[in-house]
C-alpha cells in the first residue's frame, strides 16, 4: 500500500483497482456573444451573491447593451465563488462574469450562453439567455453534460425526450417534466420575475453638475441618429380627417373588449399604412451598405417609436401585411406593456422596414421625423383635434383632424411618390369602407 501511494496524485484515494477524485472545479463563466454585433454591455444587476448555490437556468445577472437588456442564466449547478464586475461597469464580450464551483462535467469547447425565445422578465427587454449545446449531425440528442448525467442516473434515453430548447436541445426541465417531477409546460403563460420600478429621474443638486454615462437605449439612439445625418431628408405634411374613423372605432370597441384587446386608432393606421406600402413598395425598401442596391422588402415590419422610462425605443410589429387589425392591436398592446416595463425583446427591435411615430400620444400636432436607417421613409402622427372645417355645401362643422408628417430619403424617393402615398393613406383612413375592400 505504501508503494502504491507513492504513485497516486494528490487528492486521489485508492479503492480496490479504481481511482476516484472530487470532480468539483472552479469554472469561469464568460459573457458570450449575445448577437446584433454587440461587443460590450453594461452590468445592470446581479441576481446572485458570493456563496449562493445556483442551478442550471437560474438567473445570474442582467446586462444592458445598446439595443436591449439581457438576463444571463447559469449553465452549471454549483456555488458562486466571486463576482468579477460591479454594477454599472462595462463588460466586454468574452470576459469572465463569475466563477462557479461545480462538479458538472464541462465541455472542452468554450462555454457560452445565447438568447432563447423565452419571455423576457419585466426589467429586461430581450430574450433570456440559456446554455448552448453543440449540435450533432448524427441524430444524437443535443444536451449539456449535466442534463445527460441526470438522464443516465434515471436510466433514460435522451432520444425519447422532446427537447424544448433552441434547435431541439433537451433541457433540464424537459427531463424533470418527463419524470413527472415538474408539471407540464403551459403555452398560455410564462413565469416572469416581479416588475421593477421605472428608471428614477436624474436629481440635480443645486450648484453641482451631474455626469451620467450614456447607456442603453439612449446610446443606441445616438448611433442611429448620427447615421441619419447622412441622409438628405425630404419632408411632406398633410392633414387627414378622422370623422369616419372615430365612428368605426366606436362601433368596434365592444368587440375589442370581448377579445381582450384594446383597440386604439394606431392598429387601423398601421394596417392602412401597410396597404399603402403594397402600392408604393419603394417606401418599404432599404439601401445596402455601399449604396449599390435598393432592397424591396417583402415583409411590412412596421416600427413604432415608443417612449419608455429608459428612453426612446423603436420595436416593430412583424408582417403587418399578413395580419388583421385585431392581430396588430394585440401585438401593439404587448409592445406598449413591455415598453412600460423596459421588457422589449431584442427580436422585436430587429428587422424593421418602415417607421411610424405617434407624437400625438404626448400631445404634439406636427413633428419633423428623422429616418431610421437603413429605412428610407418615416411618418409622424399628431394628436386628434376638433377643428372647424367646411363641408361640401360650405357649412362649417367640427372635424376630427390629425396632422401627418412624412420624411423620405430624397436619394431614392421623390416628392411626387411620397405625396401619392400620403394621398392613398388619406383615402383609406377617411373612407374605411374603401380600406375594407382592400383587406385580404
Amino acid at each position: 500500500m505504501l508503494l502504491r501511494s507513492l504513485f497516486l496524485p494528490s487528492g486521489l484515494q485508492f479503492r480496490g483497482f479504481h481511482y476516484s477524485a472530487s470532480l468539483a472545479k472552479l469554472v469561469p463563466f464568460k459573457l458570450a456573444d449575445i448577437g446584433e454585433g454587440i461587443a460590450e454591455v453594461e452590468m445592470k444587476e446581479w441576481y446572485v451573491k458570493e456563496g449562493d448555490k445556483v442551478s442550471q437556468f437560474d438567473n445570474i445577472c442582467e446586462v444592458q447593451s445598446d439595443k436591449a437588456a439581457v438576463t444571463i442564466t447559469s449553465r452549471f449547478d454549483g456555488v458562486v465563488k466571486n463576482l468579477l464586475h460591479d454594477v454599472g461597469s462595462i463588460v466586454k464580450v468574452g470576459s469572465v462574469l463569475v466563477n462557479i464551483d461545480t462538479d458538472d462535467a464541462v465541455d472542452d469547447a468554450p462555454s457560452a450562453e445565447s438568447p432563447s425565445q423565452a419571455e423576457s422578465t419585466p426589467s429586461t427587454p430581450a430574450s433570456t439567455p440559456s446554455t448552448v449545446t453543440h449540435g450533432s449531425t448524427s441524430g444524437k440528442a443535443i444536451a449539456t453534460p449535466a442534463v445527460r448525467r441526470i438522464a443516465m442516473e434515471n436510466n433514460l434515453k435522451l432520444s425519447q425526450i422532446s427537447g424544448t430548447g433552441k434547435d431541439g436541445r433537451v433541457l433540464k426541465e424537459d427531463v424533470l417534466r418527463f419524470l413527472g417531477q415538474i408539471p407540464p409546460a403551459s403555452s398560455e403563460s410564462t413565469p416572469t420575475k416581479p416588475a421593477s420600478s421605472p428608471v428614477a429621474p436624474v436629481t440635480i443638486v443645486k450648484g453641482e453638475d451631474k455626469v451620467v454615462p450614456v447607456r442603453g437605449y439612449t446610446r443606441a439612439m445616438v448611433k442611429s441618429m448620427s447615421e441619419s445625418l447622412k441622409i438628405p431628408h425630404f419632408g411632406y405634411d398633410d392633414e387627414i380627417y378622422f370623422d369616419q374613423l372615430v365612428k368605426l372605432r366606436g362601433q368596434l370597441k365592444h368587440i375589442g373588449k370581448e377579445k381582450g384587446v384594446k383597440l386604439s386608432y394606431m392598429p387601423i393606421i398601421i394596417k392602412a399604412t401597410s396597404l399603402a406600402l403594397s402600392k408604393y413598395p419603394i417606401l418599404n425598401s432599404s439601401i445596402d451598405g455601399n449604396f449599390d442596391n435598393l432592397i424591396y422588402k417583402a415583409a411590412h415590419n412596421i416600427c413604432l417609436a415608443i417612449d419608455t422610462p429608459g428612453g426612446l425605443v423603436v420595436p416593430n410589429i412583424k408582417h403587418c401585411e399578413q395580419k388583421t387589425i385585431w392581430e396588430i392591436a394585440a401585438d401593439l398592446n404587448k409592445l406598449q406593456e413591455a415598453g412600460a416595463k423596459q421588457a422589449i425583446k431584442s427580436e422585436d427591435l430587429a428587422g424593421g422596414t418602415f417607421t411610424l411615430s405617434n407624437i400625438g400620444a404626448i400631445g404634439g400636432t406636427y413633428a419633423i421625423p428623422i429616418i431610421f436607417p437603413p429605412q428610407v421613409a418615416i411618418g409622424a402622427i399628431g394628436k386628434i383635434q376638433k377643428l372647424p372645417r367646411y363641408d361640401a355645401h360650405d357649412n362649417v362643422y367640427p372635424a376630427h383632424v390629425v396632422k401627418f408628417s412624412w420624411a423620405a430619403d430624397h436619394r431614392v424617393i421623390d416628392g411626387a411618390t411620397i405625396a401619392r402615398f400620403s394621398n392613398l393613406l388619406k383615402d383609406y383612413l377617411e373612407n374605411p369602407a374603401l380600406m375594407a375592400t382592400e383587406l385580404r
